[in-house]
Formats: C-alpha cells, sequence, structure tokens
C-alpha cells in the first residue's frame, strides 16, 4: 500500500480494483469517464439552481414554523416538530448514502426529489399539529436526502484538494436567499399553506438540468459499454429483497431511528403528559429507545449481521473520523441551544422585533457561515491543511455563544444581535466544512459515501438531542414562569401566552406590567438554555487537536472519471479524460471475463 499522507495514512483501497465497490459507486464512476468538460459543468449548473430553489424555500418555510403551529394553537410544540424533523434528519443520510451506493445516483436524487415534494403538499395541506409533524418524515427525508446527495456528488467528481471549495456550492445561494427569505415569509404568514404548496411546483421544475445531465450521460457509459448493470438484474425478488436487507443494513439503520426517536422526543412531550415522567407511555419510549441505543453497537460489529455495516469498522476506528464526527455532534447541538429554535421567538417576544427584522438577525448566521466557508474552503485549496482552521473555528464559534449569553437582556442594540451572530458564523463556517472534508480524507472512494452519511448523521443527530433539550427546557420551565409572573387577572391565559407567540409579542402594548411579565418569562428561559449551548461548545476546542492534519496535495482517494483536479492517481482530470476512458474500458472487459 502507499500512503495517504505524511502522518502514514495507509492509502484507501481503490473502488474499482476492489470487489467490495457496490453498484451505485461503479456506475457513477462510468458516468464519470463519460463526461465531456462541458456535460460536467452542465451538471454543477443543475446543482446549483436546484441547491438555489432549496436554499430559498429553507429561509422562507423556517420562519413559517411558528405561524403554523400557532395557528392550531400549539406554538409551543414547534420543539417537538423540529426534533421529529431533527430525528429524521438524522437517520434518512444512511439509507440516501446506501440507496445510492446500491442504486445510482440519478435514482437516488429522483427518489429524494419524490419524497421532498410528498412532504410540501401535506404541510400545505394539514389541518391539525399532528398531521404538520408528520409531514416533517416525508419533507425532511427529501431536504436531507438531497443535502448527502449534493455532497456525495462533489465527492465523486472532485479530488481532496477541491473538495471544500466545491462542497459549498449548495451554500452559496444563502448568500441571497438569507435576506430574501424572511422577506418572503413575510408576505405568506397569514397564507403560509400557500408558503409550502408553492415548492411542490419549484423544486421538481429546478431539479431537471441536473436530472437530465445524469441520465444522458448514464446513457452515453451504456453505450460506450462501460456502464455496470443493475446487480438485481434476472434475480428473484426474494434474492433482490434478501440483498437489499444487507445492502442498506436495513435493520441497523432502524435500530438507530428507533434509538435516537424513542430517546429523545419524550423530553418534549412529558411534560404535557399526564403524570409528566411518570406516564406509562414516556417511561416505555425511554426503555426501548435505550435498549435500541445499547444493541445498535453490537448489531454493528457483526459481519454476518451487518457486512455492509452503516459504521464501517475501520473508519470508525480511525481518530480523524472520531474527532471530526464528535465536533459535528457538539457543533450542531450548540446551534440548536442557541440560534434555532426559539431565538426568534425570543427576538419577537423580548427584543420587540418584527417577522422581518428577527428572520433576518437569525439568518446572519447562515449569511457569515456561508461566507467564511467559502473563504476557509479557498484557503485549504492553497495550503493544503484544514485542521487548523477546525481548531480557530471552534474558538470563535465558542466565542460567538459566549457573546450571545453576555447579550441576552432586553434592551440591546440591534447591531449587538447581530454582532453575536457574525462571530458565531464565522466560527461556523471555519469549523464544519474543514471537519467534513478531514472524515472524507481518511476514507476510500467505496467508504466516501458511508463516510459523509455518518458525519452529517452524527451533526443531525447533535441537533436533535439540542431541539430535545432546547424543548424540554423551554415546556417546563416557560409555563411556570409565565403563572409566576403574569399580573393576578390574566394568570388564566398563561396557556394561551405560552402557545401562540403572535400572542405574547403583540398581545399587550410595551411598558405594560402583562408586557413586562411576558418578557421576563421569556429571557429567563432563554437564558438557561444559551448556558446548555454554551456546555455543549466546550469540547469542540480539544476535540480539534485529535485530528490529523492532513497534507492533502499528496493524498489520493482515486476517483475514476472525469473529476475536477483530478491529478494523478488513477483519477481522469480535465487533461486526461481519454486515459480515463481506456482504462474504464478495460477494466469493464477483465470483469467480463472474470
Amino acid at each position: 500500500m502507499g500512503k495517504l499522507s505524511e502522518n502514514e495514512h495507509a492509502e484507501a483501497t481503490d473502488s474499482d480494483g476492489s470487489e467490495s465497490a457496490q453498484a451505485g459507486v461503479k456506475r457513477i464512476e462510468a458516468v464519470s469517464t463519460a463526461w465531456t468538460k462541458w456535460s460536467l459543468i452542465a451538471a454543477y449548473a443543475g446543482l446549483y439552481l436546484m441547491a438555489f430553489a432549496t436554499s430559498l424555500e429553507q429561509q422562507t418555510t423556517n420562519l413559517l414554523t411558528q405561524f403554523a403551529t400557532s395557528a392550531f394553537s400549539a406554538h409551543s410544540l414547534v420543539s417537538t416538530v423540529t426534533v421529529v424533523q431533527s430525528v429524521v434528519n438524522s437517520v434518512i443520510k444512511p439509507p440516501m448514502g446506501k440507496v445510492a451506493d446500491v442504486f445510482g445516483r440519478f435514482e437516488s436524487f429522483t427518489f429524494a426529489v419524490c419524497l421532498y415534494t410528498i412532504g410540501y403538499i401535506q404541510q400545505a395541506a394539514s389541518n391539525n399539529v399532528k398531521t404538520y409533524a408528520s409531514a416533517q418524515i416525508f419533507y425532511s427525508a427529501g431536504s436531507q436526502g438531497l443535502q448527502i446527495l449534493q455532497q456525495i456528488f462533489v465527492a465523486d467528481t472532485t479530488d481532496l484538494l477541491n473538495r471544500a471549495l466545491f462542497s459549498t456550492i449548495p451554500d452559496i445561494p444563502f448568500l441571497i436567499n438569507v435576506w430574501v427569505g424572511p422577506e418572503v415569509a413575510q408576505s405568506l404568514y397569514t397564507k403560509w399553506r400557500w408558503g409550502y404548496g408553492i415548492w411542490a411546483i419549484v423544486l421538481p421544475t429546478a431539479f431537471l438540468p441536473l436530472a437530465l445531465s445524469l441520465f444522458l450521460n448514464g446513457l452515453k457509459a451504456k453505450k460506450m459499454g462501460i456502464l455496470p448493470s443493475s446487480p438485481f438484474k434476472g434475480k428473484s425478488v426474494w434474492f433482490m429483497l434478501k440483498n437489499l436487507w444487507f445492502e442498506l443494513d436495513f435493520f441497523g439503520l432502524l435500530l438507530l431511528a428507533a434509538a435516537v426517536s424513542l430517546i429523545l422526543i419524550p423530553l418534549t412531550l412529558a411534560s404535557k403528559a399526564s403524570g409528566k415522567w411518570r406516564n406509562g407511555s414516556i417511561i416505555a419510549m425511554l426503555v426501548v429507545g435505550v435498549v435500541c441505543l445499547l444493541v445498535f453497537p453490537f448489531w454493528e460489529r457483526s459481519k454476518k449481521l451487518a457486512p455492509r455495516a452503516f459504521f464501517p469498522k475501520d473508519l470508525i476506528r480511525d481518530r480523524t473520523v472520531l474527532a471530526g464526527i464528535t465536533i459535528a455532534f457538539f457543533y450542531f447541538m450548540a446551534f440548536y441551544l442557541s440560534v434555532y429554535p426559539y431565538f426568534n421567538s425570543y427576538l419577537l417576544v423580548v427584543q420587540g422585533k418584527s417577522v422581518v427584522a428577527a428572520g433576518h438577525i437569525t439568518q446572519t448566521f447562515t449569511f457569515t457561515s456561508t461566507v467564511a466557508s467559502i473563504v476557509v474552503s479557498l484557503l485549504i485549496k492553497y495550503t493544503g491543511h484544514y485542521k487548523y482552521f477546525v481548531t480557530l473555528g471552534s474558538s470563535i464559534y465558542l466565542l460567538g455563544l459566549g457573546l450571545m449569553y453576555r447579550y441576552r437582556r432586553i434592551g440591546v442594540s440591534t447591531a449587538t444581535l447581530v454582532g453575536c451572530q457574525i462571530v458565531m458564523g464565522i466560527g461556523g463556517g471555519c469549523l464544519n466544512v474543514p471537519a467534513q472534508l478531514g472524515v472524507q480524507a481518511s476514507a476510500s472512494h467505496q467508504e466516501v459515501a458511508a463516510a459523509t452519511a455518518v458525519f452529517l448523521t452524527v451533526l443531525e443527530i447533535g441537533g436533535a438531542v439540542g431541539s430535545a433539550i432546547s424543548g424540554a427546557i423551554w415546556t417546563n420551565i416557560l409555563p411556570g414562569k409565565l403563572e409566576r409572573y403574569l399580573p393576578a387577572d390574566i394568570k388564566n391565559q398563561a396557556s394561551a401566552i405560552y402557545g401562540n407567540v403572535t400572542l405574547a409579542s403583540t398581545g399587550w402594548a410595551g411598558q405594560s406590567p402583562e408586557r413586562d411579565a411576558i418578557i421576563r418569562a421569556y429571557q429567563e428561559t432563554m437564558t438557561t438554555i444559551l448556558i446548555a449551548g454554551v456546555c455543549a461548545a466546550a469540547p469542540l476546542v480539544p476535540l480539534s487537536l485529535f485530528m490529523k492534519n492532513y497534507r492533502l496535495e499528496k493524498m489520493d482517494q482515486n476517483v475514476k472519471g472525469r473529476v475536477i483536479g483530478g491529478g494523478g492517481g488513477g483519477a481522469a482530470g480535465n487533461g486526461d479524460a481519454e486515459t480515463g476512458k481506456r482504462r474504464a474500458w478495460l477494466m469493464m472487459r477483465r470483469r467480463r471475463r472474470g
């Protein structure tokens, strides 16, 4: 074996030279070989168009959630909806990555867009909070499926030195849409159903260019004789089901989904259940969730039960992977204990901001982190290092959280609130993309989808934990504080105020005892959440020190076909496409003879 880096990281196995390479990996390598320079440019243009549509949707609908739940008199269940989203977000990435590896990139992209569209339609048509929350399953599955598939597509078509830069392409539209989204939400919050339904038309339309690029180049690869046939061709239904059971690690993913959901969702529901934590259903969910969590690692370690484990053993033993995914966990956990999901409500109620102003302040983080990630990606490209940026970003991110806690009281200037988000955004942008790149650098091309899925899954689990904790704090502390501080004549409205952010923010005039009581309750509750956020971010800096300082320009994952920056190691770069095509053709001949 060669060396991946000067740190003696063993070179990854060539996916085409390994029998373990799955059909979807072989298919995208064949498609990549068929790509011309302009067809690859067209594919990236399609990727950007789809990213633009989804980013505008997210910046709009994120601000509509509080109004949709308030329409059902259930604003306090924002955290429950968020936890449902986070649970689905965390468990959908592994199967979507597996689908991409087993069936192919075009098929998995199409599947994700269909799920996304179903989620839009169901949210628009929901008449109660249960239907609205259940719609998050389809919506989040499609949304997060597209997120991981975009990153897998970038990994398929770039070398490591360029990957960080190109992985920011799906984020670039946020630079515009963070400001456009709140304006759109302002015009739609009284008719929020249309705010969801319109995207069922926009997204499939935006997907067409990328879909056509993948599909047509797949046909081209087939004509060249280098596109592998389906592994299920000519097989029985039983064989297909059995094969998919192992290829997708179906039961392992089911255990993970059950563990995350059954442990976290009760945290936001217990305060409303009869008997609270003594409620039989709450206890049962927690017990089953803990059992599933304990069984999961044993299942994943069994070669017989999980031959295609979601958590590949070689990756999990790598210290860079372990440190990287743990950083992802605490990074997103802290984000959901600060910027989301209750910071926007805090701005509306405590700081008296309009929907647009609150949206702009909240979205400052997204804008700043996107700019920072682009700048850092360029620096990574020209320095060949990533680790320093993870450590720097972790330090700045922790500082930003500390500033949010410091300037949390009523009357803080808009500039100060925005400044806190800018500092946090710079930190987030500096650490997130480099941490993901470090995890990907530890993987072969066959493993890169799994490595990306592991990173993004743990990221979302961290978000789910943060959402659950913030929801538990909100639902267990805010009602009591409202009852304690509200004047006697409106104490009977505490439940209504707690359940409706519009009533809490606009129901009483400023400088009134009622208004002061509501502000005090919201402010003290948000203070507790921010303390938890600072604690969650504290491990980031020491964890970053455990990541290996790879020299990216000396590493090669042997990605086949036309790749951006493909400099050797079997990767057919822009100047070596014909060599890549001949190599792929010879490999196909050897496979057929074998």
